[in-house]
């Protein structure tokens, strides 16, 4: 295997990373911004390189630093984490030119799979489900309305590249079309660069369930079960669980096919996660591919005892998945809570600051992944996510108790964070008999649908 690896992300998943590495008996290279030099990654790799000042533009999504960092070090591999240039075709064929071994797919599959329209008029010629879309990319709001109006409103706005709920719009009728249609479209442009958006058919109130997928070299690519992704603000994650509640084990059979379909329509490698909508009479439709590892691969970790992480590593160095999930031993229930320095009664409002108090949780069935220590100070400039708070246990009802318990002893302050939020929801007695869908947050943020209507 190779002896050196360079961390291109920070953070949690920078730490996690490193870690498995370690573990592995593999050397690493972090690197940071000007305004990360005291981050928990930092301090943990073996080497450190500086590649910009605190914006992520001229640091972590710096291709051309990155990559000389990863020269002058002698790293042999790059492995991306997510966000920022994890689903970059253009950094992946970059490392590659360069001689670097890119811990994920290949940069043409990376292409394909992050364009969405592309992806799903591939995977649907595979035979798998898919949402009701425009075949193409609209060009104007004119467009936009006449498919919608043969697909039938609700309907979605979507940005064809990019992700994370970025330029995501539901749109009831025709009126509201018109008037968030401009809004996506520059919303888009300025994240992702490419203002392309496509009209997808809403399903009211579905599931989100997602499969992790694992694809080697040598042919072989295999499911690992699903996760429930449904308690979601804005389309962004906020509790993850493995397994579902959802599915019966027919079901899961016939959606863990699809995802290795689907990912062999793309001519998959490494570890990824197909994504769909589950509606209420049991449909499933194909999403999209999130080609790398999730934040949310621990609950999946938790339950079948595989290090998703160290796999990417051995299969990027060509070794062979010699399982598939019957062989898995599924045992209990994991549940994640993703950590925000965020106030949830204020609009979600970002809680930058000094972490001046600071206990983690402990014990029995508890994993926390996290970069914070006490006195550590959050930068302004990155995503609000600094912690990713499990509770494992041989049922659901047992692993709500224990995520319950290890967040009330989780102390941050004085920054605002989403704990409070995660106390109320895991109270509720809906949540705890597992009746959730991607509407269920409306229930604890009630302003959420006023906010909405602000943007």
């Amino acid at each position: 295997m190779f002896s050196k690896i360079l961390i291109a992300n920070r953070g949690e998943i920078a730490l996690r990373v490193i870690r498995a590495a370690r573990e592995l008996g593999i050397s690493t290279v972090a690197v940071y911004s000007e305004a990360d030099e005291e981050s928990l990654h930092v301090r943990t790799a073996d080497e450190q390189v500086c590649i910009g000042p605190p914006m992520s533009a001229r640091s972590y999504l710096n291709m051309e630093s990155i990559i000389d960092a990863a020269r002058k070090t002698g790293a042999e591999a790059v492995h991306p984490g997510y966000g920022y240039l994890a689903e970059s075709g253009k950094f992946a064929r970059a490392c590659r030119e360069a001689g670097l071994l890119f811990i994920g797919p290949s940069p043409e599959t990376l292409e394909l799979a992050g364009d969405k329209i592309r992806a799903k008029a591939v995977i649907g010629e595979a035979g798998v489900p898919v949402v009701p879309s425009s075949p193409d990319g609209v060009a104007s709001v004119e467009e936009a309305a006449g498919y919608a109006a043969e697909i039938g409103y609700p309907v979605m706005i979507k940005a064809s590249a990019g992700g994370g709920g970025r330029g995501i719009r539901m749109c009831a009728d025709e009126e509201a079309l018109r008037e968030d249609f401009p809004v996506a479209r520059a919303e888009v442009k300025a994240a992702f660069g490419d203002d392309c958006l496509y009209v997808e058919k809403c399903l009211v109130d579905p599931r989100h369930i997602e499969f992790q997928i694992l694809a080697d070299r040598h042919g072989n690519v295999i499911h690992l079960g699903e996760r429930e992704c449904s308690i979601q603000r804005r389309y962004q994650k906020l509790i993850e669980e493995a397994p579902s509640t959802a599915l019966t084990h027919e079901k899961r059979a016939a959606m863990g096919a699809a995802s290795i379909a689907a990912a062999r329509a793309v001519d998959y490698l490494n570890a990824g996660t197909v994504e769909f909508l589950l509606d209420r009479d049991g449909n499933f439709y194909f999403m999209e591919i999130n080609a790398r590892i999730q934040v949310e691969h621990p609950v999946t970790e938790m339950v079948t005892g595989v290090d998703l992480v160290k796999e990417q590593m051995r299969i990027a160095d060509g070794d062979r998945l010699e399982y598939t999930f019957d062989d898995l031993n599924l045992r209990g229930w994991a549940i994640e809570c993703r950590i925000n320095t965020e106030d949830p009664d204020r609009h979600f409002l970002p809680s930058p600051g000094t972490v001046a108090q600071y206990r983690p949780p402990g014990g029995f069935g508890v994993r926390l992944d996290t970069h914070l220590y006490q006195g550590y100070d959050l930068p302004v400039f990155y995503d609000s996510l600094v912690a990713k708070l499990i509770g494992y246990d041989l049922t659901r009802a047992g692993a709500i108790r224990v995520l319950r318990r290890a967040l009330q002893e989780f102390t941050i302050q004085p920054v605002k964070t989403t704990i409070p939020l995660y106390r109320k929801i895991l109270d509720d007695p809906a949540f705890q008999q597992g009746e959730i869908h991607t509407g269920t947050i409306k229930r604890f943020v009630p302003d959420e649908e006023d906010d909405d209507e602000d943007d």
